[in-house]
């Protein structure tokens, strides 16, 4: 047992008055309901750092490893461009840039339909088949012929990728306090980085593959594919849909619920409640957090579909390309971490995602201004943008954090993904054919989008800081209304909710 300071909460015995509401189909948590119907002992001597570990054990790894391959197996096109790709369907880069178009444009129409199933099925499960389903995909690409082909497949595979970060936002809600949620959504997120560096290992590797029966890009999508779908299995076997359902002990499953109190967003609730759903467009921050969202992603679309032919264009040959790829990875692991551990640190969400996109600013500036026989400058800018994903998990985070109400939380969520798909479609387009080789247009719109993205994440701060004196003021949760916590009540219903700044 720990110290006391490392144990968890005590939980007092709930009498059936207290907990009546909790009967009433669809008022209250899945939580609450759980406590009631199960019953809590009076004292759960439990050390919680030692449970927090174990839940980081059961669920980080399968989220990183969801997260790692969606990254992969969309960009796995951007190392196939230069592995001969385009040449081998015929494409151009107009072409080219409407593959990604079309991921993300089927991205976004799934995500407010991928949330309403997500929120009715078993979340866990349900991510479970979508990345088996895309897994698949990426494996028929290794089948696909010309354009029209990896256009069908693209499509596909936005269809189904669509469920990956509200699922996982979801999920790390469902377990961890808020002040943890940066660092694990950070964890999960390194996918983008540890993805980068393993597609562009094993693209290098492949470049020396001489076999004619299959193209080395053709091999790249089949191992992939393979691997996802076992991972895909995996989930849905290993994976926990909440804490209520999970392995952990009677005990264990108290705690958990128990120490995310404080939280004061829930942890599930399987009804759909339209006016929750409605309040997310009613509320200011959803449209600061799309405003940021959307013009901070146009440059990371841009980037992380272009990158190889960044890097090739500034005077690289095929295979000195590939492994001139692993930094970027190397950068996007060390900012999300960094970013990730200051915000939940010091609890400054909105300036560490500013200050990640400080640094994509100046890499941007870079590419858009180095003169081009300065091969050195123009590869750290390249290199420089990849910070700017770093802030994307933090505003993941936010979103997390200050939303409360489980039908609000999985609308925001999709919400926020959409503003994600808007931004890699609109990124892409910048890249125009008749741009090549330099793309000087596209990397000022990076500097542009980036600058825009900075100023309205400081207006979401200011706002949150607003809202939170204008309850101070009004002395609102002055009194604690009795497991409000588990009422299912939104951050603007409770009163007693402080917005994470």
């Amino acid at each position: 047992m720990g110290s006391p300071d490392e144990r968890g909460p005590s939980v007092a015995t709930e009498s059936v008055g207290d907990i009546k509401y909790a009967l009433v189909e669809g008022k209250a948590d899945a939580a609450l309901a759980f406590l009631h119907s199960e019953g809590t002992a009076a004292v759960v001597d439990i050390n919680e750092k030692a449970l927090v570990r174990k839940i980081d054990w059961m669920i980080v790894p399968l989220m990183w490893a969801a997260y790692n391959l969606q990254y992969l197996d969309k960009v796995l096109i951007n190392y196939a461009s230069v592995m001969g790709l385009l040449q081998d369907t015929n494409m151009r880069t107009n072409q080219y840039s409407n593959l990604t178009l079309a991921f993300y444009a089927t991205y976004l129409a799934f995500e407010l339909p991928t949330g309403y199933l997500m929120q009715r099925l078993p979340t866990a499960k349900y991510l479970g088949v979508n990345v088996t389903l895309w897994g698949l995909m990426t494996t028929l690409n290794c089948s696909a012929q010309n354009f029209g082909g990896l256009m069908t497949l693209r499509v596909l595979l936005g269809c189904f990728e669509s469920a990956i970060a509200p699922a996982l936002i979801l999920i790390t809600s469902m377990w961890y306090k808020r002040d943890e949620q940066p660092t694990r959504m950070g964890i999960w997120y390194l996918g983008t980085g540890t993805a980068s560096i393993m597609g562009a290992l094993v693209a290098y590797g492949l470049l020396f593959y001489t076999d004619h029966r299959f193209k080395p890009w053709q091999v790249m999508f089949l191992i992939f594919g393979l691997i996802t779908i076992a991972t895909g299995i995996c989930i849905f076997m290993f994976l926990p849909d909440n804490p209520m359902t999970s392995r952990l002990t009677h005990e264990e499953k108290i705690l958990a619920i128990e120490r995310l109190r404080d939280n004061k967003t829930g942890i599930e609730n399987k009804n759909f409640k339209f006016k929750q759903f409605v309040e997310v467009f009613r509320d200011p921050q959803t449209y600061l957090i799309i405003l940021v969202v959307v013009a901070s992603n146009i440059p990371n679309a841009a980037v992380s579909s272009f990158t190889s032919l960044i890097i090739e264009n500034i005077g690289f040959s095929k295979k000195e390309t590939e492994l001139l790829n692993i930094p970027n990875g190397a950068v996007s692991i060390v900012s999300i971490l960094t970013t990730t551990y200051f915000a939940g640190r010091y609890n400054q969400r909105c300036l560490c995602a500013a200050a990640s996109l400080c640094g994509g600013l100046l890499g941007g500036c870079l590419l858009a201004f180095a003169p081009k026989e300065q091969k050195a400058a123009q590869l750290a800018g390249n290199y420089l943008t990849q910070i700017t994903g770093s802030s994307l998990p933090v505003l993941y985070s936010i979103a997390g954090a200050n939303t409360a109400g489980h039908t609000k939380k999985v609308t925001m969520n999709a919400v926020l993904l959409m503003s994600f798909c808007l931004g890699n479609i609109l990124g892409p387009l910048t890249f125009r054919t008749k741009d090549e080789p330099n793309y000087i247009p596209a990397k000022i719109a990076l500097v542009a989008t980036i600058s825009v993205a900075i100023v309205f994440v400081g207006l979401l701060r200011v706002y949150y800081m607003w809202e939170n004196r204008r309850r101070d003021r009004r002395a609102e949760g002055g009194e604690h209304q009795e497991n409000s916590e588990f009422l299912d009540m939104t951050d603007r219903e409770n009163r007693e909710f402080r917005y994470k700044l």
